[in-house]
């Protein structure tokens, strides 16, 4: 198997309609101009602690969380509206092949981005585990808040340094 594969792109089918709960969820945060939260959502304990410690990072004003699937995959949504036109997107990937960070600078400004790898925070834990469900739901969370809390700390010094 090869160990690297060069930039290439997907044939999406189109859809119609859209999410009713997204909808009233990206029009709200467009009107109080929220920053959107962006996760990897990998079943993988890695993807699982960047999605945990994304909801705990956008339960903290001024973010909120966005659903990456709606953004990149249904274009005419106010989530897409919300996340594109927003003047910072927060991005949490949950390992090195970087995923969610991959697609998103390809639809957002790279400008906005602020990409977050959580392994180095937790330190690379679990390396040798795929499943989220191998590991106790306590120690989960307790390793997500730790990192939500590192990410809270950098993006408030950010926040700092801009003002």
């Amino acid at each position: 198997m090869a160990k690297s594969t060069p930039d290439f792109s997907l044939k999406i089918s189109g859809v119609k309609g859209l999410c009713p709960a997204g909808e009233v969820h990206a029009k709200q945060n467009i009107a109080e101009k929220r920053i959107p939260v962006l996760s990897c959502e990998g079943p993988c304990i890695r993807g699982e602690i960047a999605r945990l410690a994304a909801d705990i990072v956008a339960d903290e004003a001024p973010y909120a969380r966005g659903c990456y699937a709606e953004t990149f995959l249904v274009p005419h949504s106010s989530m897409t509206a919300w996340v594109k036109g927003a003047e910072k997107v927060v991005v949490i990937d949950g390992c090195f092949l970087k995923c969610i960070g991959r697609i998103a600078e390809n639809v957002i400004d790279k400008e906005k981005i602020t990409w977050i790898d959580t392994n180095p925070i937790h330190k690379f834990k679990y390396l040798d585990i795929m499943l989220y469900t191998d590991v106790p739901e306590d120690a989960r969370n307790d390793v997500a808040r730790k990192v939500a809390d590192e990410i809270l700390d950098k993006l408030r010094e950010e926040q700092v340094a801009v003002t």
